[in-house]
């Protein structure tokens, strides 16, 4: 019998719990003539600011002995030409969600963002990137001051015409609490984690190998540790949860699930295997058949704990 993959994420249908991870998926329609984008259930596209961006100067991305770091500094062609040239080739695939990563320096910035985005059509939701830094506090990332977070998600849900989707950054002390304020302020789901801060030398130079000197961490080093913060914040939060972070096979998307996600997103994996998304979401369904699953929502939290 073939399994059901639908899931149900913040109002959204999605095909299967298959999505592309901002920053490593383009705007989405560059992947059109190697994944067949109607088979995943959607994609995040690169951060989006008001303004274009040029990002940081290179080398702006090194390998790692388990995975990335990069400092791409939110390189984007800006809303408007977001808008103008790389929305609208999307709508030719309606089932695939299309969820914009918005981003800025000031919450009006983040606001003037949704507002234009509101406009525009063919996107189903919002992530919300609250790992940059808010200069009207000194620089501190929204995603690790409280009070910081809980304003800019009030403000950003109540511009917002479509639900709003808040990445949450894994640098601070507790993410299911800074979770929690997400969801108290208005979020409809939270997708976690962001990279994790690192940095990496060159012993013969004695320098930084990136020219920003620091970057994120991603891939299947930092997989145990983003696991264990879905599973925190899933008992924290009632609202949805996507989880990402070092998936590379449909086992690694399963642990997402039984933790508490309800859907994930594919990053550094697309850049070994363009096709990644796709060969996940199809290796999703046959784990899903081999071991007698008829629908894959089932998995969410079933993970089983042992009580003596």
């Amino acid at each position: 019998m073939k399994p059901e993959m639908k899931v149900s994420l913040a109002g959204l249908e999605l095909a299967n719990p298959i999505l592309a991870a901002s920053g490593t998926f383009g705007y989405g329609i560059e992947f059109e003539e190697i994944v067949h984008l109607e088979r995943i259930g959607g994609l995040v596209t690169k951060g989006i600011s008001m303004e274009p961006m040029a990002g940081h100067a290179a080398p702006r991305i090194i390998q790692t002995a388990a995975g990335m770091l990069n400092a791409i500094g939110l390189q984007n062609v800006g809303v408007e030409e977001f808008i103008s040239r790389k929305l609208p080739p999307l709508r030719r695939y309606p089932r695939c969600n299309v969820i914009v990563n918005v981003f800025g320096s000031t919450v009006g910035e983040y606001i003037a963002v949704i507002e234009r985005l509101n406009q525009a059509t063919g996107i189903s939701a919002y992530e919300l990137n609250v790992s940059c830094p808010n200069v009207h506090a000194g620089g501190m990332a929204f995603g690790s001051d409280p009070s910081s977070l809980e304003y800019l998600v009030g403000r950003a849900k109540a511009a917002s015409a479509r639900p709003l989707i808040v990445k949450l950054s894994p640098n601070v002390t507790s993410i299911a609490h800074m979770a929690k304020i997400a969801a108290d302020s208005g979020a409809d789901a939270v997708s976690l984690t962001n990279t994790f801060l690192a940095i990496s030398i060159d012993a013969e130079t004695r320098r930084p190998r990136l020219s920003n000197i620091t970057g994120g961490l991603s891939g299947p080093a930092i997989k145990p540790i983003a696991l264990r913060m879905v599973y925190e914040t899933a008992r924290a939060v009632s609202i949805p949860i996507i989880g990402m972070g070092g998936i590379t096979t449909p086992e690694d998307v399963v642990e997402y699930l039984l933790a508490g996600a309800a859907a994930v997103e594919v990053g550094t994996a697309s850049y070994a295997d363009p096709r990644a998304v796709e060969r996940l979401a199809r290796g999703l369904e046959s784990w899903c058949r081999g071991h007698g699953v008829e629908r894959v929502a089932s998995l969410t939290g079933a993970l089983e704990i042992a009580r003596d």
